[in-house]
Parts: C-alpha cells; sequence; structure tokens
C-alpha cells in the first residue's frame, strides 16, 4: 500500500478537492466524513490527516468537534478554515463571531516563515464568518489578512498546522504547493500515488472482489466507463463481457462511434442493446431532473438483468462510477456535504439489484482517470473525448423528453462542437497537442423548456431557446466559462437558428462552478 494522508470532511463542499491536490504530489489522499470510525480513517495508515472546512461555527451547541483518536494518534494535522477553528477550540484557544465576514480573493501577510508556509505576500480565498481570538498554547501565528489577524498557524513540535484560508482552491495561490509540503515534507510520505501503482492497485482489488467469477461491464463510450472496462478487462480477462446500451439519449452518430471503438480498440466481447423506445416510453411525461435520473439508473439495471440472465447469470457489473459522481450525489460512505444531484450510477440505483457492483474508479477524479487510460494503452481520441453524462441528453433536453425535442439537440450541440473542433477549441487531445491553449474541457448544447417571441421572414416565431454551455477546468469538481471569441460564438448561434427547427434564440452561459454546475440538471 502507497502512503496516504486521510482528509476528514467536515461539510465541505470542497473537501474533495483536498484529496485532489494532495494527489497531485503523487500522494494518496483519501476522503472520510468527519465522524467516520476511528479504524475505518486508519485502515489506510495515514502519515498525517487533514481536515476540511465546514458550515456552521465550532462553538455552537452540537457542532462537529475533533474525534478524540485524531489528537490521540500523534500524526501531524492540518486544519483549514472550520478544520482550524476546530483544532483552536480543541486544544484550548478561544474562537468567536466576527462582526464581519470574510469572503472571497484576499492578500495573506507571512508573518513568521516555516517549512511549512514559506514567506511571501500571496492571494488566498477566504470563506469564513468567525475568527481566531487566542491561539492555543504551543501554537505560532504564522500569517495574517486585513480583517484576520491569525490567517495561519502551527506547532512545529506536535506538527500541527491550521489555515484559516483555502489552499485547495486554484484562487489561492501556491495552494498546492503548501499542501505537498504538509504531505511530503511534514508527513514525511512517499510520491508513490503514480498511474502504475493506480492500476496495479486496482488489478489486485478486483481479483480479490470477483475472483473467477463473471462480470458484466456497463459502458457508455465516454472515457470513465471506458477505462473501468479496460481495468476490469486488464484484471480478469474473457470473464468480462461489456454491454453497451443504445437509450435514445445519446450524441449524434455515437453508438456507431461506440460500438467501433470498442471491437477496434479494447477487444472486448460487446453486446450492443437497442433500448431507445423503453427509455422514452419510460421518461414520457417527466420534467424532474432527479427523476429523470432515478429512471434511468433504474431502466439501465433492469435492462442489464436481462442481459445477465441470458449469459448465465453473472454476479458482477462494472460501472464507470467517478469521485465527482460520488461527492454530487452525496455517497453515504465519503461525504459530509449537501447532496448536489443524483447521478443516475450513484444514488439513482434502485434499493434492490442482482449485482454486486464493481467500480475500480470510484475515488479517482477526472483527469486521473485520463491518465490511467492512456497507461493502459486506450487511445487518445477516446481518452481525451468530451465528457457526457450517464443519463445522457435527458439531462441537457430540459422539460418533458420527446424524439422531436432531442432531435433539435442533438443538431444544435453537434454544430457546437464542430465549430469548436475547427477552431481548435474542442478539448478532445491532451492539452500539450492543443493547438491552443484556451480549449474547452467541456461544451455542449442544453434546450430549454422556454419558448420566445422572433422575427424570420417578417413573419412572428415563437420557439425554443438553446443554451450553449463551455466551460475550462483542470478536476470537474470547479469550473469557469470558457471566454470564447465573439465571432465564434456569432457564427454558432446564426446556424442553430437557421438549420434547427423549433429554435429562434441562442444564449450562451456564462456562470462558473460554484455557484452552478457545469450540466443544467
Amino acid at each position: 500500500m502507497t502512503d496516504a494522508i486521510a482528509v476528514l470532511d467536515f461539510g465541505s463542499q470542497y473537501a474533495q478537492l483536498i484529496a485532489r491536490r494532495v494527489r497531485e504530489s503523487n500522494v494518496y489522499s483519501e476522503l472520510f466524513p468527519c465522524d467516520a470510525p476511528e479504524q475505518q480513517v486508519m485502515s489506510i495508515n495515514p502519515k498525517g490527516i487533514i481536515m476540511s472546512g465546514g458550515p456552521g461555527s465550532v462553538f455552537q451547541p452540537g457542532a462537529r468537534q475533533i474525534p478524540a483518536y485524531v489528537l490521540q494518534s500523534g500524526l501531524p494535522i492540518l486544519g483549514i478554515c472550520y478544520g482550524m477553528q476546530a483544532l483552536v477550540h480543541a486544544l484550548g484557544g478561544t474562537v468567536s463571531a466576527s462582526p464581519e465576514g470574510e469572503y472571497g480573493i484576499t492578500s495573506l501577510e507571512v508573518v513568521k516563515a516555516t517549512t511549512f508556509l514559506p514567506a511571501s505576500q500571496q492571494q488566498v480565498l477566504m470563506s469564513h464568518g468567525d475568527t481566531i481570538e487566542e491561539l492555543p498554547p504551543g501554537f505560532t501565528n504564522l500569517a495574517r489578512t486585513g480583517k484576520s489577524p491569525i490567517a495561519a498557524m502551527g506547532d512545529p513540535h506536535r506538527n500541527y498546522y491550521g489555515l484559516l484560508f483555502h489552499p485547495e482552491v486554484r484562487h489561492t495561490q501556491g495552494g498546492a504547493e503548501i499542501l505537498r509540503r504538509f504531505a511530503i515534507d511534514i508527513c514525511g510520505a512517499k510520491a508513490e500515488w503514480t498511474p502504475e501503482s493506480i492500476i496495479n492497485q486496482s488489478v489486485e482489488s478486483i481479483h480479490q472482489q470477483v475472483g473467477a467469477r463473471r462480470a458484466l461491464a456497463a459502458v457508455s463510450g465516454g472515457v470513465d466507463s471506458s477505462v473501468a472496462a479496460a481495468l476490469v478487462h486488464r484484471a480478469i480477462g474473457d470473464q468480462l463481457v461489456a454491454v453497451f446500451v443504445d437509450t435514445g439519449l445519446l450524441r449524434k452518430h455515437e453508438g456507431l462511434q461506440v460500438t467501433q471503438a470498442f471491437k477496434e480498440y479494447l477487444g472486448l466481447e460487446l453486446i450492443a442493446v437497442d433500448a431507445r423506445q423503453e427509455f422514452m416510453d419510460a421518461l414520457r411525461g417527466i420534467i424532474d431532473p432527479e427523476e429523470k435520473r432515478k429512471i434511468i439508473g433504474e431502466r439501465f439495471i433492469r435492462i442489464f438483468e436481462a442481459q445477465a440472465r441470458q449469459l448465465g447469470l453473472p454476479e458482477f457489473l462494472v460501472q464507470g462510477t467517478i469521485y465527482p459522481d460520488v461527492v454530487e450525489s452525496r455517497a453515504s460512505d465519503r461525504s459530509k456535504s449537501d447532496r448536489i444531484k443524483t447521478h443516475h450510477n450513484v444514488g439513482g440505483l434502485p434499493d434492490q439489484m442482482q449485482f454486486e457492483l464493481v467500480e475500480p474508479l470510484r475515488y479517482l477524479f477526472k483527469d486521473e482517470v485520463r491518465v490511467v487510460g492512456e497507461a493502459l494503452g486506450l487511445p487518445p481520441d477516446l481518452v481525451w473525448r468530451q465528457p457526457f453524462p450517464g443519463p445522457g441528453l435527458a439531462v441537457r433536453c430540459l422539460g418533458e423528453i420527446t424524439p422531436e425535442r432531442l432531435t433539435c439537440l442533438r443538431a444544435a450541440d453537434e454544430i457546437l462542437t464542430s465549430e469548436l473542433r475547427a477552431a481548435g477549441l474542442l478539448n478532445i487531445i491532451p492539452k500539450e497537442r492543443l493547438t491552443t491553449a484556451t480549449a474547452t474541457a467541456q461544451a455542449f448544447a442544453v434546450l430549454l423548456p422556454v419558448q420566445s417571441v422572433g422575427v424570420m421572414g417578417d413573419q412572428r416565431t415563437y420557439e425554443e431557446v438553446i443554451a450553449l454551455r463551455a466551460v475550462t477546468t483542470e478536476d470537474f469538481m470547479t469550473a469557469d466559462w470558457a471566454r470564447l471569441p465573439h465571432d465564434l460564438l456569432a457564427r454558432i448561434a446564426n446556424r442553430i437558428v437557421n438549420e434547427v427547427g423549433g429554435v429562434n434564440r441562442v444564449v450562451y452561459d456564462i456562470t462558473a462552478k460554484p455557484p452552478a454546475t457545469i450540466e443544467w440538471e
């Protein structure tokens, strides 16, 4: 087992980013709820513990506190935001409500340089309403801001540290380096978390779970399900059969592309199931996005169960679930944060299934999945293709799903992606091979259940609206809207209203994640 850092989630929407930033230093990090049993957290033999931010105030009745075993472990500890306040509160310092909260980007001044926090003035992200009035015995003030006299603290004898700002977000300059210093320099963790080690550990885990039994792989043609299938195939070979379900919710020509890619590159036995009518019937009249996801999740499982019966009842179902799916669905085993949306392959699964799930990517981020895919020998055009949600166009066709509206959406999406591809702005290959540094990480069209008045051919129209969404991101947990050239946006909009029937208006989504998610539903 590689060296690891445990991250305790006190309810922060960014807790998973802490783990991600630590992994950027090639040190494995795993996220646990703050109230997880000691045995579960310590099972990874952590070299150190990081405590995340969270809502509320540490001095309020019923507030989440540091588990006793954390302070008894003798391990290095880093508290971030609420985690720092919890450390202060537990060790005899004073935390109180601030008369004025501190939110957004601010300037941090280091007042005492250390190995952990070198001397410099830098921009950091603050998001807190409480303040540290008095440090616990043994701690030294390391940094301050205009509103927070104590913005970082350290006790080098016990290797306890605290940051009132958030080093895990990209808005904080040098934040990843601070986490690297804690993991490697303070905790002494070895940088052994590499694609090769991920593959080796995954193969071993799959062997232990599946043994000599058979499994089905649920594949969509996307990078996640493809890499999951390739990993399991590496582990159990011909015991695996891949099943591709055409739901009728795919992008233009995607069904054909998927079947060709799997036969050509993976060498897996692939069974294609045409379930378009079945999904259309199940989704008829459904407009609530959570209900859509749950219907799709259940239909998937039932179809795979039917295939399993025909194949002699394989006991396992392989899914391409990745870490953002788990976090946003608030899977109970790893998160204390609020549910953002139910992913069809996590919270959308039915309670009763004939399968045991195999999810080798469950705690990997998207960029980790891609590098693992490359290490497995998958082709770049498969590994670096545009992400596509498991429920497909169901969560991009807002409102009622009909064949006519899906046809409209597919056409608009094809225009957007073809224009971005022609402009060298569609991220389907690694960044170092792109012709421009401003390529989008994900781009798609959304059909809105909104009609607006227009004029076409001197006549009044009253038709639907297409929203365009294009983002730049490294980890898909946070994202910014892509600053596409105006003339490109104008050309895309002009083509859509002229070539796509039933649409007379195009809008561009300029909302970051957060506060929005990348997908609209």
